[in-house]
């Protein structure tokens, strides 16, 4: 299983909390803005601040640790952080994992390069119902890995000075809302519940219709006119693919109940691998298959207005 946010920092899976801090400190003072100028430095800092907040905390670590880089949609942290754009690092990962950790911030002076974890609510303008009159219940909303989405799992919520691990069902969508009873806003010795709307992180590598999954997987052309075999990474484990002759681009590849779970039926769906024929660059061919090859292969036809 892919861990890249240990790559991030330099250590293996198995360091000790000293070691990550170590590593850590060192890596912050080589890329921190102040110290180092170049334009890649912003993002690698980053980065390298994400990681340690999520690899620094007992609870967001065993949950990485259990998941892995499918917490990322199955990508390394540096093509998913690179894909976020401007969107605050902080943020997303204490909505992925939860927030409310810790109160650190960075201690080499980032001026605007805060460190994670910088307190505040993690749920981004939560807290609906004010806790007065009969209402009390309250709402928040959480951010999701699509893996998590689609196999189940937990997500820890820090709120009302309160943290616990929410119980995530296998199959739930953007939209979709969790209860967790007695979570809300207190009033007069009640306490009312929160409703957690949940929101799916694009995966960047899943499509999901329904409880059906589409993910695009490469081909090499040799496999894709003669016929063999390719290996594929699902959301479940990695699975040996025959390719039969003259396979097309775009070809679907079913597997039968490796889809989401449908929450009203109980019945999962299935997964459409589309195949992706990657062609061979004509320049690095040997001149003489090269040769052959413009002389042989058939020339489409041209069509002709009549």
């Amino acid at each position: 299983m892919a861990k890249s946010l240990y790559e991030t920092l330099g250590v293996s899976d198995g360091a000790t909390a000293e070691e990550i801090k170590k590593a850590y400190r060192k890596l912050a003072r080589q890329y921190h803005p102040d110290v180092n100028k170049e334009e890649s430095a912003v993002d690698k800092f980053k980065e390298i601040n994400a990681a340690y907040e999520v690899l620094s905390d007992k609870k967001k670590k065993d949950e990485y640790d259990m998941y892995g880089d499918q917490i990322f949609g199955g990508q390394n942290f540096h093509d998913f952080a690179q894909q976020q754009g401007n969107v605050d690092l902080d943020d997303l990962l204490k909505n992925i994992f939860g927030g409310g950790s810790s109160s650190r911030s960075s201690s080499f002076g980032a001026g605007g390069f805060s460190g994670f974890g910088g307190g505040g609510s993690p749920f981004g303008g939560a807290g609906f119902g004010g806790g007065s009159g009969a209402d009390l219940d309250q709402r928040t909303t959480i951010t999701i890995s699509f893996y998590v989405s689609v196999k189940g799992g937990k997500h820890n919520i820090s709120i009302n000075n309160e943290s616990f691990d929410l119980k995530i069902p296998a199959g739930i969508k953007s939209g979709d809302k969790l209860r967790a009873r007695g979570k809300g806003n207190s009033a007069g010795g009640q306490r009312g519940d929160l409703i957690i709307v949940v929101e799916v992180a694009d995966s960047g590598e899943y499509e999901r219709k329904g409880s059906d999954l589409y993910k695009t997987f490469d081909v090499p052309l040799k496999l894709a006119l003669f016929g063999g075999k390719v290996e594929v990474e699902t959301l479940d484990k990695k699975v040996t693919l025959k390719v039969p002759k003259n396979t097309k681009n775009g070809q679907k590849f079913r597997i039968r109940g490796a889809g989401a779970v449908d929450r009203k039926t109980a019945l999962s769906g299935d997964l459409y691998l589309l195949s992706n024929i990657i062609l061979p660059n004509v320049d690095e061919l040997d001149e003489e298959f090269k040769a052959s090859l413009e002389a042989n292969l058939p020339s489409p036809e041209m069509s002709s207005n009549a």
